[in-house]
């Protein structure tokens, strides 16, 4: 009786009834998980009948999103029921499709797609996939419906990573590829990630048009490509998609490429099978990843090959489910406690586009790894090239290159932005765990990092703490950090509140650790990066996925980071942010 008064107490707090449109689903979920965690598993069977009304949300839901459909860095994200339903993510793939219906009288359009007809789209078609969010598979059941309404044929790979389904399209030849996911973002959150020929996230002249098209579509209502009368099933149950191995296109990708990038798939998983001295533990987070990691090992069956959180859990257990320190904690215990010299351990996140790593001891971030991947395959493979990092990620790889006599490309953040050097750096990455190399996909890949990983242990015979402190030695350390802070302002007023930044400009004397810190150089390509004069820099950029302002600092010594992480809050708290 106590649980069944507690249930009606939190029905009522969150305001669940009748209307959808106000009832709050992921608070109560929310609550009750925290229940869950708590007190055990009699808290399920309500978990599992909110979510019951959640899809019943995701089916019937005929209001627009809340929040205007937005293509960002890396897609749209929105709310699960409230933003994204199978009306709107149907409407959606409308306004994508309605690029492929132009481009025989838009010729121009051919270069951003990749595809020169429209005819040439259909027969190509989608590679289609989702992550492990609830209501996955009834989007893509929408998805198809549109797509097999238009004539375009369907790759579908079910549940999937990122990276995955990037590598399909390249192995498979398709015109473009659709990934329901938020990506990291948390439990309530659902998302659409298009990329097209080149596998890599689509260029701004084709988001900004897919964004406009669809506020149209969803505003009017309709749309000759959407029949919303008509009921939503799973693609597994439809007999005209083409079923594939999403996990084997990428091997055969890797595999294939071995001679562009140097990394020999085969030959590194061997080594870790024939290895007694090694181990290898990699937390999923609940995510898509959990589906793969035991065929990406070709099927070892090893105790040291260890999986976390590899269960199905669209709540994620309440976390955060992103690839952070707080995050990483129960990989370093684990690794801490075992008894082989060599140590591996990953994070990754839903949609298996971010890693991070740690030995044990030492946490290792991108930020580092990137770096270490551009170290390994310059100085250790022995491939030359650039290296490619975004504008908010450690300037540690722009040191390497420096000293390497190669170029540093670093553009703004997202990973659409390394575009113009694909095939020319050797590595691409950003400060948000996100990596890939040249001879492999243009979008970001955990499996690609965990490869690497692996091989720069195998290969030096050395941890990966170790090969960072030995590369800091010879070229000197550096000590980023990040965080975002929510922010009630959007659009025009927030960019009108980060303007107000342009006063802290080169020449400026800014209070940092108790210590005036002259501005030398600021680039505004991406928000504001404030360089001092002793190279350490802080940067502040609004969020292009989430209602957040992110800041970015690098400092060139270990305790110098507090200071400028809280130089960047004074910043955003003077300007009113916070």
């Amino acid at each position: 009786m106590a649980q069944i008064n507690i249930i009606q107490s939190l029905y009522k707090k969150c305001n669940i009834g009748p209307d959808h449109g106000t009832s709050d689903y992921f608070t109560l979920i929310r609550e009750l998980v925290r229940l869950r965690n708590e007190e055990g598993s009699k808290w399920q069977k309500a978990i599992d009948q909110v979510y019951t009304l959640v899809m019943d949300e995701i089916i019937c839901n005929e209001a627009a999103p809340q929040t205007l459909v937005k293509f960002g860095t890396s897609g749209w994200r929105g709310m699960i029921g409230k933003d994204l339903s199978v009306r709107s993510v149907s409407f959606v793939t409308a306004a994508i499709l309605d690029l492929y219906l132009a481009v025989d009288t838009e010729p121009e359009l051919a270069g951003f797609l990749g595809v020169a007809t429209l005819e040439e789209a259909k027969n190509r078609g989608c590679v289609l996939g989702f992550d492990n969010r609830f209501g996955g598979e009834i989007f893509a059941g929408a998805v198809t419906e549109v797509l097999r309404g238009a004539g375009f044929v369907v790759h579908y790979a079910g549940e999937c990573t990122t990276g995955v389904l990037s590598a399909a399209v390249l192995e498979r030849g398709a015109a473009f590829s659709i990934n329901l996911t938020p990506s990291h973002n948390p439990l309530e959150y659902a998302g659409f990630k298009y990329n097209a020929a080149d596998a890599g996230p689509a260029a701004a002249e084709l988001t900004s048009r897919i964004t406009s098209r669809a506020q149209e579509l969803i505003a009017a209502g309709s749309s000759p490509l959407v029949h919303l009368d008509k009921p939503i099933v799973s693609p597994v149950e439809r007999a005209d998609v083409q079923f594939f191995d999403g996990l084997a296109t990428w091997k055969s990708l890797v595999r294939k490429n071995k001679s562009v990038h140097g990394l020999h798939y085969d030959e590194i998983i061997k080594r870790f099978g024939e290895n007694d001295d090694i181990v290898v533990a990699v937390d999923s987070v609940h995510g898509a990843s959990r589906i793969h990691i035991a065929s990406l090992f070709e099927g070892i069956e090893s105790e040291r090959l260890i999986q976390l959180r590899d269960n199905s859990d669209v709540t994620f257990n309440g976390i955060a489910p992103e690839p952070s320190s707080i995050n990483m904690q129960e990989v370093t215990s684990l690794l801490a406690a075992r008894k082989e010299t060599y140590k591996v351990g990953a994070i990754i996140d839903p949609d298996g586009d971010r890693i991070r790593f740690t030995d044990g001891t030492t946490e290792i971030s991108m930020n580092q790894f990137g770096a270490m991947a551009y170290h390994f395959l310059h100085e250790v493979i022995g491939r030359k090239g650039m290296v490619a990092k975004t504008v908010a990620t450690s300037n540690l790889a722009n040191r390497l290159a420096d000293v390497f006599g190669e170029e540093t490309f670093e553009p703004r953040v997202g990973f659409k932005e390394f575009k113009p050097v694909i095939g020319r750096a050797l590595v691409y990455f950003e400060e948000s765990d996100g990596i890939s190399i040249i001879g492999h996909t243009p979008e970001k890949d955990a499996y690609i990092g965990l490869l690497l990983a692996l091989d720069m242990v195998q290969t030096r015979k050395q941890n990966l703490g170790d090969y960072l402190a030995e590369i800091e030695k010879e070229f000197g350390a550096y000590y980023p950090d990040r965080d975002g802070l929510p922010v009630s302002l959007q659009g025009e007023e927030l960019m009108a509140a980060l303007a107000k930044l342009e006063k802290y400009d080169v020449g400026v004397d800014v209070l940092v650790g108790g210590t005036e810190q002259r501005i030398a150089q600021v680039i505004d390509i991406d928000g504001r990066k404030m360089i001092f004069d002793d190279g350490s820099w802080l940067m502040i950029r609004p969020s292009g996925t989430e209602p957040k302002v992110r800041f970015y600092v690098e400092s060139r010594t270990a305790t110098g980071t507090a200071g400028l992480v809280q130089a960047a809050k004074s910043m955003l708290e003077e300007i009113g942010l916070i």
